[in-house]
């Protein structure tokens, strides 16, 4: 669990975060939304660390980050994996070596066991033959779920994704995020997911937090986003035909079930 308190963050006179708190949970796809320049990419930089708060607390399952000494805060790091926007994959190196990188860098175990937890992952993201390939031989689709299993490979507790459907076609973008909920269900990891797509909303969002213009306006569940009475997350959300007639229908079947 994550949990964010009293976070404000400017940079200059600009205020970017305005007394931010939320509960991220364990076992959970915890969504952050809103539209561009809302908040969402520094908000989650002072969750990891990359930036610092100009007040209030961020606490790892109790304990405050920013009291961690060194080694307490390096630890914590190795227990964060990450899933860029752009996969960032090394253009150099094979499938094999870039989900390997990782182990190459924070743990001692040999060849042979780094190899090993290699093809667990590369198998578990159905990459089982993807090793020699290099970047520019996969699919974006592919790129993406490299990048999930280089960003698992460590067994983190934590995972961060930063737009993981960018550039991705809509069953592409399904399939990673039936595959990034089936993994934070799976080894129970406090997930954290950016994000503006609404089909990941609609899908995966057990917890949603929605900023704007740096202030959290909305907190709940992608069944309670439906009803929300919040006109700013109405305009956000329901901006397209498709989700404006899921709501009526999400509203029409509420309302048979209570006649019901």
């Amino acid at each position: 669990m994550i949990e964010v308190r009293n976070i404000k963050k400017s940079f200059g006179e600009k205020i970017i975060l305005e007394d931010i708190s939320a509960v991220m949970q364990s076992g959970k796809c915890n969504l952050i939304i809103g539209i561009s320049g809302s908040g969402k990419t520094v908000l989650t930089k002072c969750i990891v660390g990359l930036f610092a708060p100009d007040s209030g607390d961020i606490l790892y399952n109790g304990e405050s980050m920013l009291k961690m000494d060194k080694h307490a805060n390096k630890n914590l790091r190795q227990q964060i994996g990450m899933l860029f926007q752009g996969s960032a994959l090394f253009d150099s190196m094979t499938v094999e070596q870039n989900v390997r990188f990782p182990l190459d860098m924070f743990t001692s175990l040999t060849l042979g066991e780094r190899t090993k937890r290699v093809n667990e992952v590369l198998d578990r993201v159905n990459l089982k033959d993807a090793n020699k390939k290099y970047p520019a031989e996969i699919s974006g689709g592919m790129k993406k779920r490299v990048g999930i299993a280089r960003a698992i490979v460590l067994n983190p507790k934590y995972l961060f994704c930063d737009e993981p459907n960018s550039g991705l076609d809509p069953q592409t973008s399904l399939l990673i995020d039936k595959l990034i909920k089936e993994i934070t269900n799976e080894f129970q990891i406090t997930t954290i997911v950016v994000t503006h797509d609404m089909n990941s909303v609609m899908e995966i969002g057990d917890h949603i937090v929605y900023l704007h213009e740096g202030r959290k306006q909305w907190e709940g569940t992608n069944k309670e986003i439906i009803f929300s009475k919040n006109e700013l997350l109405n305009n956000f959300i329901f901006a397209s035909e498709f989700l404006q007639d899921a709501k009526q229908m999400r509203m029409m079947e509420a309302n048979d079930s209570k006649h019901n």
